[in-house]
C-alpha cells in the first residue's frame, strides 16, 4: 500500500469507526506502518473528522517528519510492530480504541485474556486475546508489556492479533486497515455477546479441534 491510498484508508476507517459508535469523541488511534516509516493519525483528533494531507508521518524511529502532531501512542504502535513481524511481516496497520463493550469487559475480567472462545468466528477471526495490567495512558511499560504478550503467544505457536488494556481498550494489527477494522469489529461484538450472556460455556475442546483443522484457527 502506497502513502497517498494509507492516508485514505486511514480516515475511511476513521470515520466509519466513529459514525458507527466504536469510537468517540476524540478517543482512539489508527496508524500504518510503510516502507519509510510511520503514518498515525495525530493527537486529540476525532476519527471521524480525520484530513488525510494532516496526518503525521514519522521516520522509522519515531521522528515526526510532517503533519500535525502525532498520538502519543506511536511508541506502543512502534512496539506492537517489532513484535508482530516477528512472525507476521505482513503487518501493516494498527487500530486502539476505547470500544465501550471491551472495556466494560476488562473491568471485570479475572483471569489472563479477556474472555473465552464462545464463538467459532472470534476463534477464527480474532483468536486468544490477552489482557495486560492496568498501566496509565502512553506507559512505556504498558508498551513493553504488550510487546512481551505478542512474542510469548508466538512462541507457543498461538499468534495473537489483539491484545487488552484493561480500562482503556483493545489494541488490534492486521495486515490493512480495512482487515484490522474487521478484526476489531469482531472483537467488540464478541465482548457485546459475552456482556450480554456472560455464564455462556466457551466451545469445547473437540469444537475449538475442529475449527483448527478446517480453517487453520490459531487456538
Amino acid at each position: 500500500m502506497n502513502e497517498s491510498l494509507a492516508r485514505e484508508e486511514i480516515c475511511r476507517v476513521g470515520r466509519s469507526l466513529f459514525e458507527r459508535g466504536y469510537v468517540h469523541a476524540t478517543a482512539g488511534n489508527i496508524s500504518v506502518r510503510l516502507d519509510d516509516g510511520f503514518l498515525i493519525t495525530p493527537t486529540d483528533a476525532c476519527l471521524g473528522l480525520l484530513d488525510p494531507t494532516r496526518l503525521a508521518k514519522l521516520d522509522l524511529q519515531g521522528q515526526q517528519i510532517s503533519g500535525d502532531k502525532g498520538s502519543k501512542t506511536i511508541a506502543m504502535h512502534r512496539q506492537i510492530y517489532a513484535a508482530a513481524c516477528e512472525y507476521d511481516t505482513d503487518t501493516r496497520c494498527v487500530i486502539h480504541t476505547h470500544s465501550t463493550h471491551c472495556v466494560a469487559l476488562s473491568l471485570t475480567a479475572l483471569g489472563a485474556e479477556l474472555m473465552p472462545p464462545i464463538t467459532p468466528y472470534f476463534v477464527m477471526k480474532v483468536g486468544h486475546v490477552p489482557l495486560s495490567r492496568y498501566h496509565r495512558p502512553g506507559s512505556p511499560e504498558a508498551a513493553q508489556e504488550v510487546a512481551d504478550l505478542i512474542r510469548s503467544y508466538a512462541a507457543q505457536g498461538t499468534p495473537v492479533r489483539a491484545v487488552m488494556l484493561p480500562r482503556l481498550g483493545p489494541n488490534v494489527w492486521h495486515h490493512t486497515p480495512g482487515s484490522t477494522m474487521a478484526l476489531l469489529e469482531e472483537l467488540e461484538e464478541t465482548a457485546r455477546l459475552m456482556l450480554l450472556q456472560p455464564d455462556t460455556p466457551p466451545l469445547c475442546a473437540s469444537e475449538l479441534d475442529d475449527l483448527r483443522q478446517t480453517f487453520g484457527a490459531k487456538w
